[in-house]
């Protein structure tokens, strides 16, 4: 299955990836890594994951307070949000 990042999950990442090489030099490297093994799961199983409303599924990252919040479509997985989890809830895509 292809996967699809919209423009808002892109501006989360880019986001968080400069707010932790501000915190340490690496730091967001660190991060993309993170997110990088959370999408590699999501892609080999995309329903393993629970729905949290409506379509939406969601990947807890590890190590980071963020989740990966996605659709599975019929041709690919679309990646909605990279959403950092000590926002408020409401502000999920």
């Amino acid at each position: 299955m292809k996967l699809r990042y919209t423009d808002r999950s892109k501006d989360d990442v880019e986001l968080a990836f400069a707010w932790y090489e501000r915190q340490r030099r690496g730091l967001g490297f660190e991060f993309l890594d993170c997110i990088e093994i959370a999408v590699k799961s999501i892609l080999e199983n995309p329903e393993m994951y629970r729905i949290y409303y409506s379509i939406f599924r969601g990947c807890v990252i590890r190590r980071f307070p963020f989740s990966v919040f996605y659709t599975i479509e019929d041709t690919e997985i679309v990646v909605h949000s990279v959403f950092d989890n000590r926002q408020d809830p409401e502000k999920r895509p």
